[in-house]
């Protein structure tokens, strides 16, 4: 019960990690506009992975997507890269958890199967976290850089006596969505994996090493004892195949003596 229990919890908690993940993706609020130390506060921007927004203080929104590719940084890029990435592994493995769920019976599916399903979702859960949490950090460490960037040509512009305002912009509420999506879907890949040694049946664990012999099983009987009469030849005088004794008389001698009567 238990294991069904942390597979059942494991899944609902990959899938919101998953959802936060698509949604922290389609944000366009990755960057919003610091108003501190702003005399412009006529206009609020935020920028997406995606497009940029411009609000007016009328309540006036107007957004405008990224119509070029190569225009913009590496960085940028690789944190889409990251996302879309992450996306597509969380829902792999959404597919296969289903399937390997232990209360949904399919066919005559083993438990060995299921264990194998759902030990493949949890690392792709994981992997999955992995890639939303390195991306949502990536871009906010770019946010830092510039955003300190932008503060030291500010208060130098202004030491020059030089009007010199510029934009700069501090975390959005899509990075925080982004960190706690990865969370959820690396704990959920966690719980299944933890979940998967649970389904492995006891036998298969286990496995008795069975040793054969390599020749024939051998059978000794004993039977009664038999005395020897006295007129056996000796085991040392036991002569080999194709020895023929010659004939005997009636009283027993044989009518020629032969060498092995010396012996």
């Amino acid at each position: 019960m238990s294991t069904t229990i942390c597979q059942v919890m494991g899944f609902l908690v990959s899938l919101l990690g998953v959802g936060g993940s698509i949604m922290a993706t389609a944000m366009d609020t990755w960057s919003t506009q610091d108003l501190y130390d702003n005399p412009v506060t006529a206009v609020f921007q935020y920028q997406g992975l995606w497009r940029s927004c411009v609000r007016q203080s009328s309540g006036f929104t107007e957004c405008r997507p990224y119509f070029t590719i190569l225009g913009l940084p590496a960085m940028f890029q690789a944190v889409r890269a990251l996302m879309i990435v992450g996306i597509v592994l969380g829902l792999l493995g959404l597919f296969v958890c289903i399937f390997a769920l232990k209360c949904i019976r399919i066919g005559s599916m083993e438990d060995t199967a299921k264990a194998n399903m759902t030990l493949t979702s949890g690392i792709m859960f994981i992997v999955a976290g992995l890639c939303a949490i390195t991306g949502v950090s990536v871009f906010a460490n770019m946010l830092v850089t510039n955003f300190w960037m932008s503060t030291t040509n500010m208060y130098q512009g202004m030491y020059q006596g030089m009007q010199n305002v510029q934009n700069r912009y501090t975390f959005g509420s899509a990075l925080f969505v982004g960190w706690v999506a990865g969370g959820l879907a690396l704990v959920g890949g966690i719980m299944m994996c933890l979940a998967c040694k649970g389904l492995i049946p006891e036998e298969s664990r286990y496995k008795a090493v069975s040793y054969n012999a390599s020749g024939r099983n051998i059978s000794y009987r004993t039977g009664p004892y038999k005395g020897g009469s006295g007129y056996e030849a000796d085991p040392k005088t036991r002569k080999g195949v194709g020895y023929e004794e010659p004939p005997r008389s009636e009283d027993g001698r044989r009518p020629y003596p032969s060498k092995y009567d010396y012996v």
